[in-house]
């Protein structure tokens, strides 16, 4: 009954968006129900739909899981856009730079390195957080801004693909792709995989105990014993870490290279898919898999029926609005009694 409970929000955000934007689909003179069957059959029936939307899928499941680990812990990752580039270039950057290597070890380095930087942009936002009380929400918008500026210059400038016009690295060498399995990309795999570890540890380890007790009451955590400065830092690192990894993985796995036009908002989307699925590490899954179709699928619409290339980007913000609308107002009612208890207590 919890869980059923628990999947209503999400489940109404989507049908209230998807009912929305058909409305705006009708008033811009399109077929909102032929647009709708364009996207999934184009989606989720074809074999290199699938193929596609499963691959799209994979870097927004797996920085759903880095919001989602944050947000367990008390903190509100919006640096995962900023985490995921780090990670993806710098994962493209070995995947061409270190050559000779067998593919046993060429793979996972690269997959490594671009886990260790999205990490240390993590770990930078966690340690001021930790150590210094910036608030985290802060530290990550400023090192998206700085990440994304940096990787700019870089892919524009000292690690630019010779005689390329465009600002991209040279393509990564054989011996750092991921292969696909079944047809179908092994990075969603990975991304399932990562999911249902996630969701373990939250569940039956003591890792998982302190993070979630420092999420839920940061007093509390330090009466039982708990350091909240190590377990900030901690979620911070691991929160980083899975971006990092989500874009090493869109490097290695789907683009060849890093190209920075790929990689946009797909760290914003993560945020998003995190609150679709009420941070539960299992609900990333099928929310990544949504999203993954509609963009994926989102220029079929677009071409069959006729409606507006920015209608998916539109109805994945009203998702957005919609899934954190009811935890809003929650936020307020409670801080309406809290402010009503204590100016009760005063009153006594």
């Amino acid at each position: 009954m919890k869980t059923l409970k628990g999947a209503a929000t999400p489940l109404i955000a989507i049908i209230i968006a998807f009912t929305v934007g058909g409305l705006l689909m009708f008033i811009q003179g399109a077929n909102p129900l032929t647009a709708y069957q364009s996207l999934f059959y184009n989606a989720f029936t074809t074999s290199d739909g699938i193929a596609k939307s499963l691959g799209k899928a994979t870097p927004l499941m797996i920085s759903g899981l880095a919001v989602t680990v944050g947000i367990r812990a008390g903190l509100f990752n919006i640096g995962a856009q900023g985490q995921l580039i780090a990670g993806a270039l710098a994962s493209a950057w070995a995947g061409y730079r270190f050559t000779d290597l067998p593919f046993i070890i060429h793979l996972p380095l690269a997959l490594l390195i671009g886990i260790l930087f999205g990490s240390l942009v993590g770990a930078i936002a966690g340690l001021l957080k930790a150590y210094r009380g910036v608030h985290e929400v802060i530290t990550t918008i400023m090192l998206n801004s700085i990440v994304l500026q940096l990787a700019e210059y870089l892919s524009n400038g000292p690690l630019k693909e010779e005689g390329s016009i465009i600002a991209r690295t040279p393509a990564i060498e054989e011996s750092a792709v991921i292969p696909d399995l079944f047809g179908l990309p092994l990075g969603f795999f990975l991304g399932i995989a990562l999911a249902a570890i996630v969701w373990w540890i939250f569940k039956n380890t003591t890792t998982g105990f302190s993070f979630e007790t420092v999420g839920r009451n940061k007093s509390a955590a330090w009466y039982s014993g708990i350091s909240v400065k190590k377990i900030t830092v901690a979620a911070m690192l691991v929160s980083g870490g899975l971006a990092g990894l989500g874009g090493a993985i869109e490097s290695l796995g789907v683009i060849g290279r890093f190209e920075p036009a790929f990689n946009a908002g797909l760290g914003f989307d993560g945020i998003t898919i995190a609150l679709l699925a009420r941070a539960n590490p299992l609900g990333v899954i099928p929310g990544a898999i949504l999203f993954g179709g509609m963009r994926g699928a989102g220029p079929n619409m677009q071409f069959d029926a006729g409606v507006s290339p920015d209608i998916v980007d539109l109805i994945l913000a009203l998702v957005l609005f919609f899934v954190t609308a009811p935890l809003i107002a929650r936020w307020f009612k409670l801080r309406n009694t809290e402010q009503r208890s204590v100016t009760s207590g005063w009153g006594n």
